[in-house]
């Protein structure tokens, strides 16, 4: 059985560039789980609270998720070479200012200028990792393993970031893990600039554009909205268990959970990814989320006092969904999205998936004050059903062209 589960990764691997790729990427994408920790540590020392560092946070990420379709449609235009080095300068230099700002404790109104440049002109490397990866591979098994792997990938990278952080933090201060996160952020662009893959970019011929772009078309409209369920609902999974197990007084236990649900869903990604199906990509991504949302309401079952290693259990359970999911979703933008749109596709949906993430975040604490520590696991569930609902509408739309 395991020889037929890396059959197809032996394929796969064996193909040119792709190893070499595989490691850039992830190199590459490390800081992704370092920076909001590092940021989020640092300044709260520097301004004091977390009001504050969380204002600061969030005008770096609206800013982000703003700049990034402006900086998708850029690349479709003109290709990566240009926006790829001019972010890889502008990159380095907005972060270093924002330290400084912060470090020399100037006006917050500053502080914030320079969050908001961070963003504007952070290096769209996750972004473009899957458009090239759209680009290389041209058959949907070949590309749903590249999405596959990819996912488990940066689950890793959400792994490992924090904790890189919080060694340093460890035997250090909030200030030295801010500047090794800046090291680490600069050292990845020099990194996936040597990405053999963008040898592989088909630059699209100038044509006519619609203002919207891909929001143009009203299949990936609708899967952008699934795609901000799905980010919403794992919003509310990332703050469900830090407020839960803060009630039953173990807030530490929370650290563990996030790490073992992120390890669940690098082994399903993995499964995932070496595993066809018969069923059509839109039929799998609906069972995909209402499974995933099934697994979440059943928290509500176990008690983490009573028995840790059983909620720990359903933490990794839950977590297998999560990197399917989201490697479906990247493979369905990749078939649905025009090739004239397709850089700026993914960069919506990074765009979708930061929103619903923070919006998930937010009505999830909400819920645990108000109502009971583990509604945001009821909420979450429900999103999810209704997600799974919403994705049958894709294979319903689809079928007139099939």
């Amino acid at each position: 059985m395991l020889n037929r589960l890396l059959k197809p990764y032996r394929a796969f691997l064996s193909q040119p560039d792709v190893p070499r790729t595989l490691l850039i990427t992830f190199l590459s994408r490390m800081p992704v789980g370092m920076l909001g920790f590092a940021m989020v540590m640092f300044l709260r020392e520097s301004l004091g609270n977390f009001k504050l560092a969380g204002s600061v946070i969030g005008v770096y990420f609206f800013a982000m998720a703003v700049s990034s379709p402006i900086k998708g449609r850029i690349i479709d235009r003109i290709g990566p070479g240009i926006p790829l080095r001019m972010c890889g300068v502008l990159d380095p230099l907005c972060f270093a200012l924002f330290i400084a700002a912060v470090w020399y404790a100037v006006p917050i109104t500053y502080v914030l200028v320079c969050a908001a440049l961070m963003g504007l002109f952070t290096t769209p490397i996750a972004t473009l990792t899957r458009a090239i990866w759209r680009h290389r591979f041209d058959a949907d098994d070949d590309r749903r393993m590249a999405f596959a792997v990819d996912s488990a990938l940066m689950e890793i990278n959400f792994t490992m970031g924090p904790a890189v952080v919080g060694l340093v933090l460890a035997f250090s201060t909030p200030k030295s893990a801010i500047l090794v996160a800046w090291v680490a952020a600069t050292t990845s662009i020099l990194i996936f600039m040597r990405n053999p893959a963008l040898k592989y970019w088909k630059q699209q011929p100038p044509s006519e554009r619609h203002l919207l772009g891909p929001l143009t078309e009203g299949r990936l409209i609708l899967l952008f909205v699934i795609l901000f369920a799905l980010a919403m609902a794992c919003g509310m999974l990332e703050v469900g268990y830090p407020a839960y197990t803060t009630s039953i007084a173990i807030p530490a236990f929370a650290g563990v959970l996030l790490a073992i649900n992120s390890f669940g869903s690098a082994i399903g990604g993995a499964l995932f990814g070496g595993t066809k199906f018969s069923l059509s990509m839109e039929k799998q991504f609906a069972i995909l989320l209402a499974v995933f949302g099934v697994l979440m309401c059943l928290h509500l079952a176990v008690d983490a006092k009573e028995s840790r290693y059983l909620f720990a259990l359903m933490a990794f359970i839950a977590g297998c969904a999560i990197s399917p999911a989201f490697a479906l979703q990247a493979l369905l933008i990749s078939r649905i999205a025009p090739a004239k749109y397709a850089t700026e596709a993914f960069t919506w949906s990074g765009t979708f998936i930061v929103t619903g993430l923070g919006a998930g975040m937010a009505v999830g604490g909400a819920l645990s004050e108000l109502y009971f520590v583990k509604a945001p696991f009821v909420a979450g569930s429900a999103v999810l059903i209704v997600a799974a609902a919403l994705a049958l509408l894709l294979t319903a739309t689809a079928a007139p062209n099939t």
